[in-house]
């Protein structure tokens, strides 16, 4: 099945460029394709399908009245990244974390980015993510944030633009790792002759990492992943690292605090736990601290890990730096603490609760998109160009009402990439969250997640929102396999 009849669409397409040439590094994934008919594409696509199925991918929307579990929409058509290209996202990302990492600690300690007037004291202290509790806190090691997700996209200039960071629980790791076995599968030669960067050992990396938090020497120490259960959006991927790490998956009714020490219980009674890997926000970890409703928590946690017997990833108040408002300085934190110039740029980003942003954006509507400062999964949004007149009113109302907690940024055009639509490939908008580990070192994940947006003219890629992904392929170039197995 060819490409000859595939329109760019006017976007920046990240396959083919305006003479509908492959770009750098897709020569090998479109000769393959190309050399597959219609019925062996579908084939294919539903054969992989039914490997996700198979293999339990799921996520969960939460009031959705046709039932919460479903399955993650999947694509054949892998994106692919130059290593070369890769190599300046990757320093741009650790760069961040770097600089991120760094104003998450001087929060907590001394302030002095606020002191020295780069970031307004306000604008931290009403924070959602900023916790009181952790102020005078030492996480392990001096990392707060263990495990980032940040998610970029490609503006129509063709380059990288960090659109937001999640430092609290970031998901979507699993269907990275899952989506790989997949493509390999179905598309071994392909896969051989881009000659793809691995993602298989994010699980040891991942373990490596955790295990090195703990404060016991000379014992392996127990590392479990703390869920809040199965009805949370993301348990698949909480059992699915667990099983991949070969540690337990726990919830906080497995656990109890005992003379400041976390314990697990077992068949055999209670066992020390040293390290989790928590994927529940911080309102509901300790009831004692935090919210004293709380029935996922474990009461007296914060004292151990005060104490320093418990280890946590990520680190209690990361979240302060997950506020899309505070996002907006991440630039100046970068040129504050590393005194470098960041690598990769911010989207143009308006702040509704300074003045002259605000009358910017009220009067814009039609051209920003708005979003509120605490809100994630493509909920709390307005996308100005594809909202009525009326949506757009009553948005304003909200703004209006609550300027904190609002951004507002331009509608960008998204890059995009071929997506297998019915019975011909369609350009369809994309984004990417890579994964980057923070211990002794800091890894990158090759690639990460990209999500794409399946509804035709939609910029919104959330799985919640009617998204899916794609497998990201960054490849070494060149090389044509060693043949010998079917495309």
């Amino acid at each position: 099945m060819r490409f000859d009849d595939y329109d760019t669409g006017g976007f920046y397409d990240e396959m083919f460029d305006a003479e509908g040439r492959p770009r750098p590094g897709n020569e090998a994934v479109v000769n393959r394709f190309s050399e597959l008919s219609l019925d062996e594409l579908r084939t294919r696509q539903q054969a992989a399908e039914k490997a996700l199925l198979k293999m339990g991918i799921t996520f969960s929307v939460y009031g959705d009245e046709q039932g919460t579990e479903r399955i993650f929409p999947f694509d054949i058509v892998p994106r692919i990244i130059p290593h070369g290209e890769w190599v300046g996202i990757e320093a741009g990302l650790k760069q961040r974390v770097q600089a991120l990492n760094l104003f998450i600690d001087d929060v907590y300690h001394g302030q002095k980015i606020v002191k020295d007037g780069l970031i307004p004291a306000e604008l931290i202290h009403s924070a959602s993510g900023f916790r009181r509790e952790c102020l005078g806190l030492d996480p392990p090691g001096g990392v707060w944030c263990h495990i980032t997700g940040t998610d970029l996209v490609r503006g129509g200039d063709g380059r990288f633009y960090v659109l937001e960071d999640n430092l609290r629980c970031p998901s979507g790791v699993s269907y990275v790792l899952e989506n790989r076995v997949v493509m390999k599968r179905s598309f071994p030669r392909a896969f051989d002759a881009a000659r793809v960067l691995p993602v298989a050992d994010y699980p040891n990396r991942l373990l490596t990492l955790l295990q090195n938090l703990a404060s016991r020497h000379g014992a392996k120490p127990v590392v479990a992943v703390w869920t809040p259960g199965i009805y949370n959006s993301a348990y698949f991927e909480h059992s699915f690292l667990a099983q991949q790490m070969g540690i337990e998956l726990v919830e906080g009714r497995d656990l109890v605090c005992v003379d400041d020490r976390v314990m697990m219980r077992t068949t055999s009674g209670l066992k020390p736990v040293d390290v989790l890997y928590r994927r529940i926000d911080d309102d509901f970890i300790d009831p004692e601290v935090f919210r004293a409703d709380s029935m996922l928590g474990v009461p007296g946690l914060m004292r151990a890990y005060r104490a320093g017997n418990l280890a946590l990833a990520n680190a209690p108040g990361t979240g302060v730096a997950d506020d899309k408002a505070v996002y907006a300085y991440v630039p100046a934190m970068i040129r504050y603490y590393l005194d470098e110039d960041p690598i990769l740029d911010n989207v143009e980003t308006f702040l509704c609760r300074r003045e002259k942003d605000l009358r910017h954006v009220l009067a814009n509507l039609d051209k920003l998109v708005v979003k509120k400062v605490g809100e994630s999964g493509g909920y709390g949004m307005l996308v100005g160009p594809h909202a009525t007149a009326e949506e757009r009113a009553a948005y304003a109302d909200q703004v209006k009402a609550d300027p904190r907690n609002f951004i507002a940024q331009p509608t960008l055009s998204l890059s995009r990439v071929p997506t297998l639509i019915d019975d011909h490939f369609e350009g369809r908008h994309v984004d990417l969250r890579p994964y980057i580990l923070y211990g002794k070192d800091i890894y990158v994940m090759p690639g990460g997640l990209t999500r794409v947006a399946l509804k035709r003219g939609s910029l919104v890629v959330n799985s919640s929102q009617g998204g899916g992904s794609k497998d990201t392929w960054v490849v070494a170039g060149g090389g044509q396999g060693q043949g010998g197995a079917p495309c």
